[in-house]
């Protein structure tokens, strides 16, 4: 139990600087303003992108567990 929650803290440290280090570079790029600005149009796509994708991938496991579990992935001997 307390390797989980110190794996777990690490990797949120790990998390947050990451974010740190892209929110300071994003910044950075024109003497502090942000540079590149996004219309909602795409903010909307980027969220729309995100969330699709986790979708997918979460799908695409819960197949994988599902057909390991049901047998669908056991070799058949009698072919």
């Amino acid at each position: 139990m307390k390797s989980v929650l110190l794996l777990s803290l690490v990797l949120g440290l790990l998390l947050a600087g990451a974010l740190w280090i892209s929110v300071y570079i994003w910044t950075s790029m024109d003497g502090g303003d942000v540079a590149f600005s996004i219309s909602w149009h795409g903010w909307l796509a980027m969220g729309l992108g995100v969330v699709l994708t986790a979708a997918l991938g979460v799908g695409l496991m819960a197949l994988v567990f599902h057909s390991s579990r049901s047998g669908h992935d056991d070799l058949d001997d009698g072919a």
